[in-house]
């Protein structure tokens, strides 16, 4: 097994957050494909609820200090770091004061939707590619889980295609049933295409900037295709059903042989 660096994108990792089907998956699917011999980076997004003294995190000063534009304006980037020590793993933390420090991740007390969760979102998987950039780590596949990851296919596909870190590493998208209530805001479009995305690429969001459009995006420009909860919306399990000429691992259960199953499917992609 010649490849063996992967980068997990995460919209949650437990224990930082509350158990989830995407949080646990977070936490044990890394650790699992590292203990079958590959090298992994992990990272997930700060969100203001993680309490940052309790789980030990501290600012990587040597990756933090560039400044990402977004939308004309400027928005420093702060990288964290801590490590779970039962499985011997770093997880790494995009944060900014603009976007991070609010005591919610989506959601603000009332269940409400941030609405700048676009920029949000965009300011996140710049982020780690960036930094991934920083660290001169350059990954043969990058898997992404949940809809607050969506964009770095986008990204990796699009704006950073040319990049030497990133131009031959593949993408996985893992669709779960994660999904938002309000479309993200209209001008998303306009901000896409600042970064470099074509009208093609955004086609999807132009109808409707919301869950099934961001997700059919992902699933269209990725490399693999898992489903990562039992049951997703019907519009995705149909655009999924009809993917003839990409690789796809249909719905396994977090159970015995899932993380092999997981395993072999990069190797699938990465020899694809």
């Amino acid at each position: 097994m010649d490849a063996k660096r992967v980068l997990f994108i995460t919209q949650e990792i437990a224990p930082y957050l509350p158990e989830s089907n995407i949080s646990l998956i977070g936490r044990n699917l890394p650790q699992g494909i590292q203990e079958r011999g590959r090298e992994i980076r992990t990272f997930m997004p700060k969100f203001g609820n993680i309490n940052e003294r309790r789980n030990q995190l501290h600012e990587v000063i040597r990756l933090s200090g560039m400044n990402l534009i977004i939308d004309d304006t400027d928005h420093p980037l702060i990288i964290k770091v801590a490590s779970i020590q039962s499985a011997r793993m770093q997880v790494y933390f995009i944060d900014n004061e603009d976007f991070f420090q609010r005591k919610g991740t989506v959601r603000n007390d009332a269940g409400n939707e941030y609405e700048d969760n676009d920029e949000r979102s965009i300011f996140y998987v710049r982020g780690v590619l960036e930094t991934i950039k920083k660290l001169r780590w350059i990954p043969d596949l990058i898997h992404c889980h949940g809809w607050f990851a969506a964009l770095a296919v986008l990204y990796r596909k699009r704006m950073y295609a040319d990049d030497p870190c990133l131009k031959d590493s593949k993408i996985v998208y893992s669709v779960y049933d994660d999904e938002f209530q309000s479309p993200l805001r209209a001008d998303v479009i306009k901000k896409l295409k600042i970064d470099g995305a074509t009208d093609r690429d955004l086609s999807e969001l132009k109808k409707n900037a919301g869950f099934i459009e961001l997700s059919k995006l992902a699933i269209s420009m990725a490399d693999g295709v898992i489903q990562g909860s039992e049951t997703i919306r019907p519009e995705l399990q149909a655009v999924i059903s009809q993917l003839k000429s990409k690789p796809v691992l249909p719905y396994q259960g977090f159970q015995s042989g899932y993380i092999d199953s997981v395993n072999t499917f990069y190797d699938r992609i990465i020899k694809k």
